[in-house]
């Protein structure tokens, strides 16, 4: 085993530039936020995809923010419901957080090592994976929470309405 940090030629080093196009690719509105990260807006969630890390140890993470507020009596419901998400999915992974103001929001998230590189296809696969289960994962919390009323509008991206 050697220790060059170049891929293999069947494998990319995936960056920002990569997912634009991949995102361009599957028609997907997407945007640089003011910090740099490249995001796709929904009427009730964002999909940020996040590089972060060291060459060796960088991490690719596609993470969606669910911009629905609960109150914080909720979070016992919520936790409840996101814990069989969990127990029931391989993604996203989701999560709560709260407010300073005691306002509960979600946020579901997937990571991969991509170190010196990953093959192609995967990368692809696995982007197009977490974005589709990020969306399942809101229709479900919809669904779940009996929200029916927003069920329509989260399909689509903003854009597209």
């Amino acid at each position: 085993m050697t220790n060059d940090p170049s891929p293999a030629p069947d494998l990319v080093v995936p960056d920002q530039g990569l997912v634009e196009q991949l995102l361009d690719q599957i028609e997907l509105k997407h945007a640089v936020d003011e910090d740099g990260d490249l995001g796709a807006p929904w009427e009730h969630y964002r999909i940020y995809f996040l590089f972060r890390g060291e060459q060796e140890q960088q991490t690719y993470s596609v993470r969606t923010f669910y911009d629905r507020p609960h109150p914080i009596e909720l979070k016992p419901m919520l936790l409840e419901a996101i814990d069989d998400w969990n127990r029931r999915t391989l993604f996203p992974k989701v999560y709560t957080h709260t407010d300073d103001d005691g306002t509960v929001r979600l946020i579901g998230e997937e990571s991969m090592l991509i170190g010196t590189g990953v093959a192609l296809e995967h990368f692809v696969n696995s982007t197009v994976s977490w974005i589709r289960a990020s969306m399942e994962f809101d229709k479900w919390l919809v669904e779940h929470l009996g929200l029916a009323a927003d069920l329509d509008g989260d399909t689509k991206p903003d854009d597209e309405r």
